[in-house]
């Protein structure tokens, strides 16, 4: 891929990042499992709340990284081409990956309503309106990282294979 598209890639990647990593943290400094779970005591309830809190960490954790090398990426003299793809390969491969196939499974995109206009996501437990709420905030970006990186799928792997490199 020309460095141009991919510096560009590198710079759109970074912004939808930054919006992701900016909710999260919102989110994840108001809300605990105490005020999540409040008056639902069953062990269903809690379960799902903290596999969903755990999720979410992942997903800053991986998110900030990603952000940060793209930042480095950015800011060297000389755009290295290599280092930027194989920093969109790890975009896709960690946080996109990880906001749509979470550890927990407390959410999970349903393709069939993709192109109805209504919500893919669909959670395993009825969830309360915050966690509803950030969830379906943040999916635009990662749909949209997940259409412009989808190249960094397989084919940046077998790219490298065919020149010999890991």
């Amino acid at each position: 891929m020309p460095a141009s598209n991919v510096k560009q890639l590198c710079e759109v990647s970074r912004i939808k990042l930054k919006y992701a990593i900016d909710q999260l943290e919102l989110f994840l400094n108001e809300y605990s499992l105490a005020k999540l779970v409040d008056e639902q005591q069953d062990e269903q309830t809690v379960s799902f709340y903290k596999g969903f809190l755990t999720d979410m960490r992942h997903l800053l954790v991986f998110s900030e990284a990603s952000y940060e090398k793209l930042g480095v990426t950015l800011r060297r003299a000389n755009f290295n081409n290599d280092f930027a793809e194989r920093a969109l390969y790890d975009v896709y491969h960690q946080c996109v990956n990880a906001f749509f196939y979470p550890k927990n499974e407390c959410y999970s995109e349903d393709g069939r309503y993709a192109y109805t206009g209504q919500d893919a996501i669909r959670f395993r437990s009825k969830p309360v309106r915050p966690v509803r709420d950030i969830i379906l905030d943040i999916t635009k970006g990662f749909e949209e990282l997940r259409d412009e990186l989808a190249y960094y799928e397989s084919d940046y792997l077998t790219q490298r294979r065919m020149q010999g490199q890991k």
